[in-house]
């Protein structure tokens, strides 16, 4: 009987052991698959930081590029003005040694003398003119890249397929491709569009004095539809189609606006290809050069 019972309570002791292992086993599984799933999510999102880093250094690396090259031609035309002043100091020099010499000599008479003289004060009115020609060129550069660099941070980050923000040969070009701007076909403006010119009418409605163009561009392939009659129509329906949101939605003043259609003639690319095409189909805003101003400095230094 005491053996009997003895076993008895050895079963119920192992039996109860064996429960609470298999509570705390499963405790710890749960436990395990909860960091386990943890850890899985800190990876994604450790993976989507290593994309969004890369992204940042390729954005940093390009705008250095930029800056780079911009530090090379200055200091080529630096380098190209100095050798001018120096020209012109080895001149004015020479002149004035001949003309002493000239008088010296006794060959020309003092009226003679006088009148070189005034050649020669005009030669450096002159030179001081051409430096501030050049000084007002330097500054109109400067605010142009200022101006860039101000469209391309407040429209943030964007495939360089829709938009393409350029300074060429002292006029800023905005190139928005179709994609973005406009439906397949249509001059009806998306609701994305609105958002991107939202931000570009940020930075003109900045620059109060500033002047600029809406370009219509499309690719060759034709088109008649409703209310389109053909490439050249849609061009200047598009174009017109942002300037009225530009004004109407955006306040900016109509005086400094000017849209124009320009059909398939002017392409960036081949027609012949669809990536050329693609390419082909957009809106270009040109921001005008001002000058009248260089007009004016011209008449003032006459």
């Amino acid at each position: 009987m005491k053996q009997r019972n003895f076993l008895l309570v050895v079963t119920i002791a192992l039996f109860g052991v064996s429960c609470v292992s298999t509570k705390t086993l499963d405790a710890e599984k749960a436990k395990y698959a909860q960091l386990s799933g943890d850890y899985l999510a800190m990876q994604a999102k450790y993976r989507d930081l290593q994309d969004e880093l890369k992204k940042c250094n390729f954005a940093i690396e390009k705008s250095n590029g930029q800056v780079s090259d911009l530090n090379s031609k200055k200091a080529l035309l630096e380098g190209q003005i100095a050798d001018l002043n120096k020209q012109i100091d080895y001149l004015r020099e020479n002149n004035n040694t001949v003309l002493n010499q000239l008088k010296d000599l006794s060959l020309i008479t003092g009226s003679q003398a006088e009148s070189i003289k005034k050649s020669l004060e005009n030669i450096g009115a002159k030179d001081i003119y051409i430096k501030d020609l050049q000084g007002s060129i330097a500054r109109k550069d400067s605010l142009n890249m200022a101006l860039v660099m101000n469209l391309k941070g407040a429209i943030g980050n964007l495939d360089d397929k829709d938009i393409n923000i350029k300074v060429d040969k002292g006029v800023v070009y905005v190139d928005i491709s179709d994609k973005l701007l406009f439906k397949s076909g249509s001059y009806s403006i998306t609701d994305r569009a609105k958002e991107v010119l939202g931000k570009v009418a940020k930075v003109l409605n900045a620059q109060p004095d500033i002047e600029f163009m809406v370009e219509g561009h499309t690719d060759s392939v034709p088109i008649s539809s409703a209310g389109i009659q053909d490439n050249w129509d849609l061009s200047v329906k598009r174009a017109t189609t942002v300037v009225r949101l530009l004004q109407e939605s955006y306040g900016l003043d109509p005086k400094r606006m000017t849209a124009a259609g320009r059909s398939q003639y002017l392409p960036l690319m081949d027609n012949a290809t669809a990536e050329g095409r693609a390419a082909n189909r957009r809106t270009r805003i040109v921001i005008l050069p001002q000058l009248d101003q260089f007009f004016k400095l011209l008449e003032t230094k006459k």
